[in-house]
C-alpha cells in the first residue's frame, strides 16, 4: 500500500509515491489477537528512485542503513512494537525520518594540524627526564 507523504524537515518532504508498507501478523504476546489482526507494519522506502534527495544524501543514508537494504536499494524497516497497527506505522516512519535526518548532516572535514613548537619542545624534554630517570636505575658502570 502506498503512504502519505513523510515530513522530514519544513523543506523538505519524502513523497507518498516513494514509501510503500504493508502489514502482517506479529510475532511476540497477543493472544487470540496475535493470530487474526495483522499488527506488524514493514515499511520500505524507494531510496535510489526518489528525487528529493541529492546523491550525497543517499550515500549517506545507504552507509547508515546497510543492513536494512534489500537487492533492490530499498530501505526496509517493519515495527511491531505495539499490537496497533497505525501506531506501529507511525513508530517505522518515525525511525525512516531519524535516519534521514542523520543522513542529511554532512559529516566534518577533518583538517590536518601540526603539532605547536611549544608542544614538540615539552615532548622532548619530557622524553629527557624519562631518559634521565631511567638512566638513574642503572647500576654504575665500572672503567678500567
Amino acid at each position: 500500500m502506498s503512504s502519505e507523504a513523510l515530513m522530514v524537515t519544513p523543506t523538505l518532504v519524502i513523497p507518498g509515491a516513494d514509501l510503500l508498507w504493508s502489514a502482517a501478523r506479529a510475532s511476540g504476546p497477543g493472544g487470540q489477537n496475535v493470530n487474526k489482526v495483522a499488527t506488524k507494519v514493514e515499511l520500505r522506502f524507494d531510496l535510489p528512485g526518489t528525487r528529493c534527495l541529492d546523491e550525497a544524501v543517499k550515500s549517506r543514508l545507504r552507509t547508515l542503513c546497510a543492513g536494512r537494504l534489500d537487492a533492490d536499494g530499498w530501505v526496509q524497516l517493519s515495527s511491531q512494537k505495539t499490537r496497533d497497527q497505525s501506531r506501529n506505522l507511525d513508530d517505522a516512519r518515525e525511525r525512516l525520518r531519524a535516519l534521514i535526518l542523520r543522513a542529511l548532516e554532512a559529516p566534518a572535514v577533518r583538517r590536518a594540524t601540526k603539532p605547536s613548537r611549544a608542544s614538540k619542545q615539552r615532548r622532548l624534554n619530557e622524553k629527557r627526564q624519562t631518559s634521565v630517570r631511567k638512566e638513574g636505575r642503572r647500576p654504575p658502570k665500572d672503567h678500567d
